[in-house]
């Protein structure tokens, strides 16, 4: 597993909020599968910034991944290999909080997401 729990910043609470109320998605952890995938199909490494953990958004990596803990895991080390970054478990943890919380950002922050269907176009495009 790449990471034990994973706790949200308050500000990607919030987006996450926004996205909840557009797409009609009421789990925290699916919406956050889709900004991860979303952030890892970027050609870009994200920027490396703290980020506060300070929400009460928190959930397990099995939580988040739920039956495909392997394949998001395998997608992370696959990102990190490309990129020619370590492989170790801390690396690994600190590209997907990256990964995640860039990919809220992006989703929430564009406006073209109104509404689920929106929110499907956006992986058809991809």
């Amino acid at each position: 597993m790449v990471i034990k729990q994973i706790k949200l910043s308050s500000q990607a609470k919030e987006r996450l909020s926004r996205l909840k109320g557009r797409t009609g998605i009421k789990n925290w952890n699916v919406l956050c599968r889709w900004a991860l995938c979303y952030s890892l199909g970027e050609d870009t490494i994200p920027t490396d910034i703290p980020i506060n953990s300070d929400s009460n958004v928190e959930m397990s990596w099995f939580t988040f991944a739920g039956e495909y803990s392997e394949l998001y895991e395998a997608l992370i080390r696959a990102w990190c290999a490309s990129k020619s970054l370590p492989l170790d478990d801390e690396t690994l943890a600190k590209y997907f909080k990256l990964h995640l919380e860039r990919g809220i950002a992006h989703l929430s922050g564009t406006n073209f997401i109104k509404d689920l269907d929106d929110l499907l176009r956006l992986a058809i495009e991809a």
